[in-house]
C-alpha cells in the first residue's frame, strides 16, 4: 500500500472539534468509551483518516462499529495493543465526511481489564465542527438494551462479546428515528432489584450515580469510573428505563448465597405459582426508589418505563409502583410503555431478541414520542 505523505497525526487535545458519546468526563485525553453506544464523532475533510487506540482485555474482546455519512460501514472485535485503525481512504479530499466510531459491547462488569482509549487521529484534512440533535434520550436497562442477540445465528447460544450490539439495537434506532442523541447504561443479567439469579448485588440503581460504576479493576478506576457521574453535563429530554426482564427470572431460579456475607437471596412463588407478596413488594420498592432516583439527578426529564420484549411477567407490578410513586411524589411526567413481546421467529443469539424485535419496538417507541413532543 502506497504510504500517504501527508497524514499528519494529532492527538485528542490537538483537535478542536470533535463530538463524543456517552457518559465521560470533558476534556479526557485520551478518551475512554466505557459503554455500548459510546463513541467519537468527526466531521472531516481529506482523503484519508486513521483513529489511534489503545485497547485491552481478558477474555471478553471490546467490539467496536464504524459509520460513515450515516451510513454502517463495518464492525470488528478489537485486540489488545496499540494501534491505528483506517476508517476510509482514497475519497475526495475536499469533501465534508462524517465519521463515527462507536463501541458496540456493554460495560464489562466481568472482566476489569476490558477497555479502549481514543488517543487521536491520523488525516490529512481538516476537522469541522460537528452538530448537536433536537433532542437526549437517556436508556436504562439489561442485556436487552447492550443489544444481546442482535447479531449471531439463532442456534447461537454462547454468551460471547460478539452478540452484542449498539448498532442494532432499539435504544440507537428510536434515537436516529428521532433525530437524538443518546446514552445507554445497561448490562446483562442485571436488574432494578436483583439479578436473574437472585444476587440482589446486581441491581442497576446501585451503579447509576457514578460515572461508569459497572467497570471495576485498578486501571478502570485511574479513568474515574467510580466517581459520581456529573448530571448537569448531559441533560435528558426523556429517559426510557427498560428493567424487570431478570427480576422476573429471579423467581424461577434456585436461591444465591452473597460470598461475602452467606445472606441466602431468593425471590419466592407460592405454592399456586403466584408471586410471593413480600418478595414482589420488594421489587416494587426497588423500582419506586429508582423513580426518585432518576427524578432528583433528571428534573424536567419524561420518564418513560419501557417493558415486554421478553414478557409481561412483572407488569403488574411495574404499573403498582409506578402509581404509588405517582401518588407519593405528585410527580406526573412518567409513563408506562408496554413493548411488543419477541416471538419465536424474531428471536437472535442466546434466546434474546433478534434485530426484527428490536426494530418493533423502536417503532412503538419512536411513535410514542412523536406524539408526546409532537415531532
Amino acid at each position: 500500500m502506497k504510504k500517504n505523505e501527508n497524514l499528519k497525526s494529532l492527538s485528542l487535545n490537538e483537535i478542536e472539534y470533535y463530538k463524543v458519546h456517552g457518559r465521560n468526563i470533558s476534556g479526557q485525553c485520551p478518551l475512554p468509551l466505557f459503554f455500548n453506544g459510546s463513541g467519537i464523532e468527526v466531521n472531516v475533510t481529506g482523503s484519508e483518516l486513521w483513529i489511534d487506540l489503545e485497547v485491552d482485555c481478558d477474555f471478553h474482546e471490546p467490539w467496536i462499529y464504524t459509520a460513515l455519512n450515516n451510513s454502517f460501514m463495518s464492525r470488528q472485535m478489537l485486540l489488545p495493543g496499540s494501534y491505528s485503525i483506517c476508517l476510509f481512504r482514497n475519497m475526495s479530499p475536499d469533501s465534508v465526511k462524517n465519521m463515527k466510531f462507536m463501541r458496540e459491547l456493554q460495560s464489562m462488569t466481568e472482566d476489569d481489564d476490558c477497555h479502549i482509549l481514543v488517543k487521536g487521529f491520523q488525516t490529512d484534512g481538516f476537522f469541522l465542527p460537528t452538530s448537536e440533535k433536537r433532542y437526549k434520550i437517556e436508556f436504562i436497562g439489561d442485556s436487552i438494551t447492550s443489544g444481546e442477540g442482535t447479531y449471531g445465528a439463532k442456534e447461537d447460544t454462547d454468551w460471547l462479546a460478539m452478540y452484542m450490539s449498539s448498532s442494532r439495537n432499539y435504544a440507537v434506532m428510536t434515537a436516529n428515528a428521532l433525530n437524538a442523541d443518546y446514552h445507554l447504561f445497561s448490562q446483562g443479567g442485571w436488574g432494578v432489584y436483583c439479578g436473574w439469579d437472585n444476587d440482589t448485588r446486581h441491581n442497576i440503581p446501585s451503579r447509576y450515580e457514578a460515572l461508569c460504576g459497572l467497570c471495576g479493576g485498578e486501571f478502570n478506576e485511574s479513568l474515574g469510573v467510580s466517581k459520581p457521574y456529573d448530571f448537569r453535563s448531559w441533560v435528558p429530554d426523556a429517559i426510557v428505563v427498560n428493567l424487570g426482564t431478570n427480576d422476573a427470572s429471579a423467581f424461577e431460579q434456585p436461591p444465591f448465597t452473597i460470598p461475602e456475607t452467606d445472606e441466602v437471596c431468593k425471590q419466592r412463588k407460592n405454592p399456586d405459582g403466584t408471586y410471593n407478596r413480600e418478595d414482589l413488594l420488594k421489587f416494587e420498592q426497588a423500582v419506586i426508589d429508582f423513580l426518585k432516583m432518576l427524578r432528583k439527578h433528571n428534573e424536567s426529564s419524561h420518564i418513560v418505563w419501557a417493558y415486554g420484549m421478553l414478557g409481561y411477567d412483572l407488569t403488574l407490578a411495574i404499573t403498582e409502583a409506578m402509581n404509588i410513586y405517582r401518588n407519593e411524589t405528585g410527580d406526573s411526567n412518567v409513563a408506562f410503555l408496554q413493548l411488543p413481546d419477541s416471538t419465536p421467529d424474531n428471536l437472535g443469539a442466546h434466546a434474546h431478541p433478534g434485530p426484527a424485535s428490536h426494530e418493533r419496538a423502536a417503532a412503538i417507541l419512536t411513535e410514542y414520542f412523536k406524539k408526546k413532543w409532537e415531532v
